[in-house]
């Protein structure tokens, strides 16, 4: 680059800016460049005569183009980048929110959730061959339980929001349910939980043994309570039904072992899978259907699983 607006694009052949072509157009700082001598001769340099003769005559002070503010150059940037300023957030007017949820809150932010069914209890005791074994369990011994949890993954971040537990009281299906609206009520759900467990205590699941069991016992751990699961014994469904049912159905997923083998059709179900995002709806100041949703797939869970051990054991005295 020459003084004066003047650029070299080949030996002695002096173009004016004004009408350079594009690929010899002097860089976007190319007017601090010049003002800045490269070297202590540079600016000598720049006014020796046989430089100066250089310059083409009709240079004049216009051809130097106008400075760019740095409003212009962001936007410049933000239209070649594509950026668009984001609109300002107005929220939507709502109406009443239905937070109504069944039960009754037994703690800051716990509910109890409480119905009976009726369906008597076995008069005998249950023989659990179907399971591979050769002892019995006591129908008033048997806890069927299932939790609603926050993710399927497991792991110290996942926690049981509902715990759902089926008993035989007083010639009855008992149906107790616990849930928390509030983060801080997981210690309150556990401690009620444990209430319920005794020594005789029969665990019965659907894959709780691999799932459900081990999140409860991470929970208390967490929360520095009293393990009450360790020491009781577990009866889980999930693989008695496998051996047995294998390749009679597309899976053996509950909801499918319900269809095909209790004949029992859900209306309105809500999948487990929207649980997690159901509860934290509702803990976001959304409403409260859904939730009230979970609470009814929980219900049926626990109900089923009863129904299930009762058709293992008659599957098993019919094979003989």
């Amino acid at each position: 680059p020459m003084g004066g607006g003047g650029f070299w694009c080949y030996p002695h052949a002096p173009i004016d800016a004004a009408h350079a072509p594009s690929q010899c157009a002097p860089p976007a700082d190319a007017r601090d460049v010049q003002r800045t001598p490269s070297s202590p001769t540079a600016h000598l340099q720049a006014q020796s005569p046989t430089n100066a003769s250089r310059v083409p005559a009709n240079t004049n002070a216009s051809t130097t183009p106008p400075r760019t503010s740095s409003t212009q150059t962001i936007a410049t940037l933000r239209r070649l980048l594509g950026v668009r300023e984001r609109a300002p957030y107005v929220p939507m007017p709502r109406g009443p929110v239905d937070r109504s949820l069944p039960g009754e809150e037994i703690a800051p932010g716990l509910r109890l959730i409480e119905s009976r069914i009726a369906f008597a209890p076995p008069v005998v005791a249950l023989p659990l061959a179907f399971a591979k074994r050769t002892d019995t369990a006591d129908p008033h011994a048997l806890m069927f339980f299932d939790t609603e949890t926050t993710g399927l993954a497991g792991g110290t971040g996942t926690r049981a929001f509902m715990i759902g537990a089926a008993d035989w009281f007083e010639g009855e299906l008992r149906i107790r349910q616990l849930l928390t609206t509030t983060m801080a009520a997981e210690d309150a759900m556990l401690r009620e939980f444990a209430s319920w467990l005794a020594p005789h205590t029969v665990l019965a699941s659907y894959n709780g043994r691999s799932y459900d069991s081990p999140l409860l016992k991470t929970r208390y751990r967490l929360a520095r309570l009293p393990d009450p699961l360790h020491a009781l014994d577990h009866v889980d469904l999930l693989h008695p039904t496998r051996r047995r049912y294998r390749g009679h159905w597309e899976n053996c997923r509950l909801a499918t072992v319900e269809r095909e083998l209790l004949k029992i059709v859900r209306e309105d179900d809500l999948p487990g899978s929207q649980a997690p995002m159901a509860w934290l709806t509702y803990l976001r100041g959304g409403g409260s259907g859904l939730l009230r949703r979970v609470a009814a797939h929980n219900h049926q869970d626990v109900v089923t699983l009863a129904r299930l051990l009762l058709r293992l054991v008659e599957a098993e005295a019919e094979a003989g």
